[in-house]
């Protein structure tokens, strides 16, 4: 029955691993009593609903589309920007023409990274946090943390499972001990689904409070092709092909320089 000891180890890490990571995703559901009064009773703003969407860069393509809406800024399919309106009518408008040079003419994806990383994306994160409904950089990477611990204890529970059958036991068949090994090898993988389906059905971005007000509002004003629509799932919410490639063409490979540029 020497089994018996790799089998207690399997449970030992499996338990301490979903135990870790039911933890750090218990831990951003409970905020303080009060923190987000404000935006339960006033709706959120497209800048705060696409960063608990899609986090900086959604906020950053949220602006884009918005000042190329107004015709304030031009986005070729080719995936470069060109500027119309040099005036920006509010701090982040003010974060992606300050990604231009002198020329008013740059690449999607550079106006797109220097405005995800501009101060008031910074400020628009804090003002969601402090109000309980958006997840802090910590809370995000204890979940991720969690996860892969669950991923290292199956791989644990494997390992165990091998060394049991590689040592002679006359009274212990194959077939009861590899029994014995999938139930813990069934809690792992069924740990790690659960994670999956719940990060498919959240942000990363938005706390348990913030995810409400995005199903409230996608409910409300989630029309396809709208700003709304675009803040709440992306770029697959843009209904024009040619605007869609401009904001997508540069991930998928170089960008040509235009004439003129």
């Amino acid at each position: 029955m020497f089994w018996v000891l790799f089998l207690l180890l399997a449970w030992a890490g499996l338990l301490f691993a979903c135990t870790r990571l039911l933890q750090a995703a218990a831990e951003p559901a409970d905020p303080a009593p009060g923190t987000a009064t404000r935006h339960h009773h006033d709706e959120l703003s497209l800048y705060e609903a696409a960063y608990l969407a899609g986090g900086p860069e959604r906020v950053a393509e949220l602006t884009l589309l918005s000042m190329q809406r107004q015709r304030r800024l031009l986005l070729a399919y080719t995936g470069w920007a060109t500027v119309v309106d040099p005036v920006g009518r509010d701090p982040h408008e003010c974060s992606v023409l300050g990604a231009f040079g002198p020329d008013g003419q740059e690449p999607v994806t550079s106006v797109r990274a220097v405005a995800a990383r501009d101060p008031a994306v910074r400020a628009l994160a804090d003002r969601l946090g402090e109000a309980g409904l958006a997840l802090g950089e910590g809370a995000q990477r204890e979940i991720d943390a969690g996860i892969r611990a669950v991923r290292q204890a199956t791989l644990l529970v494997l390992a165990m499972a091998a060394a049991a059958l590689c040592v002679p036991d006359p009274g212990t068949t194959t077939t009861m001990i590899l029994c014995w090994f999938s139930l813990p090898l069934i809690l792992a993988l069924g740990c790690l689904a659960i994670a999956r389906v719940e990060g498919h059905a959240q942000s990363g971005w938005a706390s348990p409070a913030g995810r409400r007000l995005l199903v409230e509002l996608g409910r409300e004003r989630g029309v396809r092709g709208s700003l709304t629509a675009v803040a709440l799932r992306g770029l697959r919410a843009v209904t024009d092909p040619e605007l869609r490639a401009a904001l997508t063409y540069g991930r998928r490979g170089r960008i040509p320089r235009q004439q003129g540029h």
